[in-house]
C-alpha cells in the first residue's frame, strides 16, 4: 500500500488530508514541521509527501531541497502561495507537483495517483558503489559499506549526478538544511571522513575535490 507523508502545520487541514487519502486506501502520516517531516521522512520512507511551505520553524523549500538531493521520493506542494514566480522556483528546485489551497479533494486526489504511478529511481550506481535511497544502505562490492546519516545524506546527493561539482554551500543547504557558512568546515570534516571510508573500502578517486570549487563523484 502506498504511503503519503503530509507535512502541514494545520491541524484542521492535516485531518481531512488524512481521512481522504485512507479512504482512497493509502497509508499516511502526519508532520507538522520541518524537522519533524525530516524525522518521519526518514523513518517512514513514504512514497508521496504532501508538503506545505509555511511551517513553524522554517519554509517547506528546506524540506523539498533535503528530500530531493537524498531520496527519490516525490513531493506535492500543497500551499495557498498561488504566484507563476513560486511555482516555477519551486519545480526547479524538484518538486514533481503543485496545488493551491483552496483545492478540490478530488482533484488532489487524481493528482496523488498520478504522482504514485510513476516509478522512482530505488538505486544510483557509479561502479562498485551502489546507494539504495529507500533502504537507506549503500553496498561497495555487494557489501554494505557503514556510514553516518550525514555521510549517507551528502554521498546520496553527489551519486545522483555523476560529475557534477556542488559548492560547500550548496552541499550545507541540502543536508543540513542551512545556508550560513561563516567560519565553518563542517562540510569539509564530513566529505573527509566520507572520503577515507570509500578509501578504505578500496574505492579510490571516486569522490572528487575541485579546489575552490567543490566536490563531486566521478562518472
Amino acid at each position: 500500500m502506498p504511503h503519503v507523508l503530509i507535512i502541514e502545520d494545520d491541524l484542521d487541514i492535516a485531518t481531512v488530508l488524512q481521512h481522504d487519502l485512507q479512504e482512497a486506501g493509502y497509508e499516511t502520516a502526519h508532520a507538522g514541521s520541518v524537522m519533524q517531516g525530516l524525522t518521519r521522512a526518514r523513518e517512514h520512507d513514504p512514497d508521496l509527501v504532501v508538503l506545505d511551505l509555511n511551517l513553524p520553524d522554517g519554509n517547506g523549500r528546506e524540506v523539498l531541497v533535503r528530500l530531493k538531493s537524498t531520496t527519490g521520493v516525490r513531493v506535492m506542494v500543497l500551499t495557498a502561495l498561488d504566484s507563476i514566480g513560486e511555482k516555477v522556483e519551486l519545480l526547479n528546485l524538484g518538486a514533481n507537483d503543485y496545488l493551491v489551497k483552496p483545492y478540490n479533494p478530488d482533484e488532489l486526489l487524481a493528482r496523488v495517483a498520478v504522482q504514485l504511478r510513476v516509478p522512482v529511481s530505488d538505486v544510483f550506481r557509479i561502479g562498485d558503489l551502489e546507494l539504495f535511497p529507500s533502504k537507506q544502505l549503500v553496498t561497495c562490492h555487494g557489501k554494505e559499506l557503514r556510514l553516518g546519516p550525514t555521510e549517507f545524506d551528502i554521498l546520496a546527493l553527489l551519486m545522483k549526478q555523476p560529475g557534477k561539482v556542488y559548492s560547500r554551500a550548496y552541499i550545507h543547504q541540502a543536508v543540513w538544511g542551512k545556508e550560513d557558512l561563516y567560519n565553518s568546515n563542517v562540510v569539509d570534516v564530513h566529505l573527509s571522513t566520507l572520503r577515507n571510508k570509500l578509501r578504505a573500502a578500496g574505492l579510490y578517486g571516486y569522490l572528487r575535490t575541485v579546489r575552490s570549487v567543490g566536490y563531486g563523484m566521478k562518472t
